[in-house]
């Protein structure tokens, strides 16, 4: 055992893993950004580089990552993880304040993923509600279309 101890922190010292200095949830943050504001589930920072810079820096960032979507928007760009990270969102503010852009980093939380649930449960018997309900129509529709017909043949026939 003593043989291999040696070695093994000498590779270990030699060879360290790679880890962000600054990190929040394991989500990718900006060198020279600024803490505003840190809590468990939301951090706040400000960097002096321009949007369309920190952008290209989550992008190259993230592009080994499945399950990233990055939505532009009018104000902001959000991206997003539809995987298992810890960290939820990344939004990138597209007016800067102070002459400086602003990151959001958001934890993925509980009431979000439930609530998202609880929504899709819902729409599916929404959605059977309103076929159903087309069905039913439809069918007293033809009904009655084949019950006239049948009622003209009789007719016709006598």
């Amino acid at each position: 055992m003593k043989k291999w101890m040696r070695p093994l922190l000498f590779l270990l010292f030699l060879f360290p893993g790679h880890v962000y200095a600054d990190d929040f949830l394991g989500a990718p943050m900006v060198e020279g950004g600024k803490i505003v504001n840190k809590t468990k589930s939301r951090l706040e920072m400000t960097t002096p580089m321009t949007h369309d810079q920190v952008l290209q820096f989550y992008r190259d960032t993230l592009k080994k990552q499945k399950d990233i979507k990055f939505r532009d928007w009018e104000d902001a760009t959000y991206i997003e993880d539809d995987g298992a990270l810890k960290w939820h969102s990344v939004t990138i503010s597209k007016r800067p304040q102070n002459g400086e852009t602003q990151i959001f980093i958001v934890k993925d939380n509980w009431t979000w993923i439930i609530g998202t649930l609880i929504l899709r449960f819902i729409a599916v018997f929404v959605v059977l509600l309103v076929l159903f309900l087309g069905m039913n129509v439809s069918g007293k529709i033809i009904s009655n279309m084949i019950k006239k017909a049948e009622a003209k043949k009789a007719e016709a026939k006598a």
